[in-house]
């Protein structure tokens, strides 16, 4: 990987694993990760697995860091390595199908419920869960993919414009 699609992946993530850190939670606790509407964005960015995957380990790592979850440390590593393969498999798939746009949407919104569903799964597996699978996907997952959606659609234009204006080109 080139030094300057390393600085930009890395000024991405440490923006998402800030915005994660200082967003606070809302409604029962819920608190939507930013850091996985920036992950989504390096995905985007980034045509080597291999660039992605340790985008996807170290938001893990850094969510792990500041997860209010109970024992969530863990099941926040495994969500983050299997979203993301998930994620860059489908950026690859759909690529060129649909507007950049559309896409981000489309990604953002089902890569956030995608994450959120293999967190509780292999939380519920390794610590058990606070409440039940169900009710933890509806009060808080769902919102949170709703409020990351609106929210990565801000981010992602903003970095877009940010990446344009600046001349950087990505190779």
């Amino acid at each position: 990987m080139n030094m300057k699609k390393f600085v930009l992946n890395s000024l991405l993530l440490a923006i998402g694993a800030l915005l994660h850190q200082i967003t606070p939670p809302l409604v029962l606790g819920m608190k939507p990760d930013f850091s996985l509407v920036m992950l989504f964005i390096v995905i985007l960015y980034n045509e080597d697995f291999k660039s992605c995957i340790t985008a996807g380990l170290v938001i893990g790592i850094f969510s792990a860091l500041t997860t209010g979850f109970p024992a969530g440390q863990l099941p926040n590593i495994i969500d983050k390595i299997i979203t993301t393969t998930i994620v860059y498999f489908s950026m690859r798939a759909f690529a060129g199908k649909a507007k950049e746009q559309i896409l981000m949407m489309i990604i953002i919104a089902l890569g956030t419920l995608i994450s959120g569903i293999v967190f509780l799964s292999s939380a519920a597996f390794i610590a058990g869960l606070p409440g039940s699978f169900n009710v933890l996907l509806v009060t808080i997952v769902l919102p949170a993919a709703l409020i990351n959606t609106v929210v990565g659609m801000v981010l992602y234009n903003a970095v877009r414009i940010s990446i344009k204006r600046s001349n950087y080109k990505i190779d």
